[in-house]
C-alpha cells in the first residue's frame, strides 16, 4: 500500500474556494500556452480540479488518470453532470506505469501528485514517454516549508530539487514560480 497517497475521504479539500484563490487553475493552465487542440494528460486527476478547466481549453482529449477508484467514481459522477462527455476520458492507473501509448499527449498536468510517486524518476520517465516531442508539462507541488498542512515535509520535493531531477530525466525546465509559500509551479518540456 502507498502510505504517501492522498486519503480520498478528504476529497472536499481538493476543490474549495480557498484553494482556488491560492492556486487558480486557469492561471496555472495558461503557463502551458495551449493552442486549443491538444490532447492532455492530468496525472492524479483527483476531483478534476484541472481536468475540467483543461477540457474547456482544448477540443482534444483530456485523459484523467488516477490510481484510486474512489477518486475516479467521484470524477465520473462530475463528468456525467458536465458538458464534457466527449473530450474527457477517465483512466485508472499509476503515474509510474501510465496506460497510454508513447508520444500520445501534447501536454501533461501533475498537480500535487509527484511527491507521492515512487520512484519519482520512474514517474517522470513515464511522463516523458507519453509526451510528444516538444510537449510541455506543468507540475504544481508543495514547497519544503512548514506550511501547517499538506503532506509531511519528508515527502515533499523542493522546487530546486524538482528542477534538478527534471533536468536529469532529460527535460528542459522553462519556468519555476512560487505561488504561495506552500506551493510552486514548474513548466518543463520534452
Amino acid at each position: 500500500m502507498h502510505d504517501k497517497r492522498f486519503d480520498p475521504t478528504l476529497i472536499s479539500r481538493l476543490d474549495n474556494p480557498e484553494r482556488r484563490k491560492k492556486l487558480p487553475p486557469e492561471e496555472l493552465l495558461a503557463l502551458l500556452e495551449l493552442k486549443g487542440g491538444e490532447d492532455i494528460l492530468d496525472v492524479g486527476a483527483g476531483a478534476g480540479y484541472f481536468t475540467f478547466p483543461a477540457a474547456e481549453k482544448t477540443s482534444g482529449t483530456v485523459y484523467a488518470l488516477d490510481a484510486q477508484s474512489e477518486m475516479l467514481d467521484y470524477l465520473l459522477s462530475r463528468l456525467e453532470e458536465s458538458e464534457f462527455d466527449g473530450n474527457i476520458e477517465i483512466i485508472q492507473g499509476e503515474a509510474e506505469q501510465i496506460p497510454l501509448d508513447d508520444e500520445q499527449v501534447d501536454a501533461v498536468i501533475c498537480s500535487m501528485v509527484l511527491h507521492e510517486v515512487e520512484p519519482l524518476a520512474q514517474g517522470l520517465s513515464e511522463i516523458r514517454r507519453v509526451l510528444k516531442p516538444g510537449g510541455k508539462a506543468l507540475c504544481i507541488e508543495w514547497e519544503v516549508a512548514d506550511t501547517g498542512s499538506g503532506p509531511p515535509q519528508a515527502h515533499r520535493v523542493s522546487s530546486a530539487d524538482m528542477a534538478r531531477i527534471l533536468k536529469e530525466t532529460g527535460f528542459q525546465v522553462l519556468s519555476t514560480r512560487p505561488w504561495t509559500e506552500a506551493f510552486y509551479s514548474i513548466v518543463f518540456q520534452k
